[in-house]
């Protein structure tokens, strides 16, 4: 095969530092463009912020929000247990133990809170290590989901022990604060807090015996069979139900860590004359510029350190994205709240469909950009703190042949369902027909998922006494 030399001419996007670092900061939450710019300032001698601004510097500037831990199993949502904000104590009325134990919880483990316990037991040698290793084996609820057969097994090896000898370390375990700790499933957890009441608690033999027996009953609110089952009128049934409803599934979550997370807006909406127009977060925007000390240095030596000329000019490119980024923000912003206007003024139910898309066309920029854009980034408006993302949703059909979101169908939902009779809630097909009567046009299964999206039980579990 004869060799040859070809030349070949064509073209190829490449993006420059740049343009790679406005895509960057673009993307980033406010918190996360704070800690960037951090870095920045301390690697960047040219580079400076303006004094009295201290942005980023402190989380105390944005709002809190913590992650709810999800529920150990479908029981507990079904029963309704976890809007509960504490626990029930059941250690008496002394406002200071309360205050003690409430300040413990927020230092120490799990672990170390029972192991805390074990260490001023009087036990011999061998069952506190028995009672250790069964702590080492409980899960961050509280909950012991290894059986003691396979313990045993496990601990053959190293220790001779016996079934019974282990269940009866594990009943010692199950005395320790907090009461339901160390319980093998839900029923058992609630048993061992009952257990742990008064003896002349009212209901508290029946309770007893309906969560040994009867409490996928109760999860699946069959209270009339219960009623029946226990011979018992509706006055006294709800006394039973809330004393159990008042227990905590998860003892051991109040010593588990809570992921706190923090939220700054980067923009303000407001009503103006009529017009609802955004502005930026001037705390949210780091006040940067050119170091002039370095600058001056730099002009009259024309020949500096090219180190520092390069420095100079990643810091002159800095600042100029970063103003890019928040004048992105603002176009942006103020485009979702042009086109949702009667969301702020009336409601999710006013929410109309919208795409990125839509945004990037009256932007005149890409939907990579919006989506970026739109991305960890918040408003803060007179009805409370949104993602932009918030304000997309997919479209739905009316049988005027227009178009509503998918919004304003969940809030429409749940606007049914807090309306509902409490004794005889709306199944989905109800609430479908009921759509279709306003003109909407919803299938029964879109209801479902919606309503599942929105963590709300179906009918049969939704019923009250």
């Amino acid at each position: 095969m004869k060799q040859s030399l070809q030349l070949k001419l064509h073209q190829q996007l490449t993006l420059t530092p740049q343009l790679q670092q406005s895509i960057r900061l673009l993307q980033l939450s406010t918190l996360e463009l704070g800690q960037e710019i951090s870095q920045m300032l301390q690697d960047n001698p040219l580079l400076e912020r303006l004094d009295g601004d201290h942005s980023f510097e402190s989380p105390s500037a944005g709002t809190s929000t913590e992650e709810t831990r999800p529920e150990r199993d479908e029981v507990y949502e079904e029963m309704a247990w976890g809007d509960r904000a504490v626990a029930p104590s059941h250690g008496g009325d002394d406002d200071d133990e309360h205050d003690y134990q409430a300040s413990d919880a927020s230092h120490t483990n799990l672990h170390q809170h029972l192991i805390n316990q074990l260490c001023m037991t009087p036990l011999c040698q061998r069952d506190r290590q028995l009672v250790a290793l069964l702590i080492e084996a409980l899960d961050e609820d509280g909950y012991l989901n290894t059986g003691l057969d396979e313990l045993v097994e496990l601990l053959a090896d190293d220790l001779d022990i016996s079934l019974d000898e282990l269940g009866t370390a594990l009943k010692l375990l199950q005395s320790f604060d907090p009461a339901g700790i160390a319980a093998r499933d839900l029923a058992e957890c609630l048993w061992l807090q009952l257990n742990n009441l008064p003896p002349g608690s009212p209901h508290l033999a029946i309770a007893k015996t309906l969560v040994r027996e009867h409490l996928g009953l109760l999860a699946e609110r069959e209270y009339g069979k219960l009623k029946k089952l226990f011979d018992m009128n509706d006055a006294d049934f709800i006394q039973l139900r809330q004393l159990i409803t008042s227990l905590n599934p998860r003892p051991g979550a109040a010593f588990a860590p809570l992921d706190t997370r923090y939220v700054t807006p980067d923009v303000f909406v407001k009503k103006n004359k009529g017009l609802w127009v955004v502005s930026l977060n001037a705390e949210a925007m780091p006040k940067l510029r050119i170091n002039e000390m370095y600058a001056s240095i730099l002009r009259a030596n024309k020949d500096g350190g090219s180190s520092l000329n390069t420095q100079l000019q990643e810091a002159r490119w800095l600042i100029k994205n970063v103003q890019q980024r928040f004048e992105t923000i603002l176009k942006v912003s103020q485009a979702i709240v042009d086109r949702q206007r009667m969301f702020f003024e009336h409601g999710e139910v006013a929410m109309r469909p919208l795409t990125l898309k839509e945004i990037a066309d009256a932007v005149e920029l890409h939907e990579s950009t919006i989506s970026r854009v739109t991305t960890q980034k918040y408003m803060m408006t007179p009805r409370g703190l949104y993602e932009f993302k918030y304000f997309f949703a997919s479209s739905l059909a009316t049988e005027e042949g227009g178009a509503t979101s998918s919004t304003a169908i969940r809030a429409l939902i749940r606007q049914f369902i807090d309306a509902e009779p409490p004794g005889k809630p709306m199944s989905d097909n109800s609430i479908a027909d009921l759509l279709g009567k306003q003109g909407f046009v919803v299938a029964r299964r879109t209801v479902a998922k919606y309503r599942e999206l929105m963590n709300i039980p179906p009918a049969n579990q939704r019923k009250s006494i």
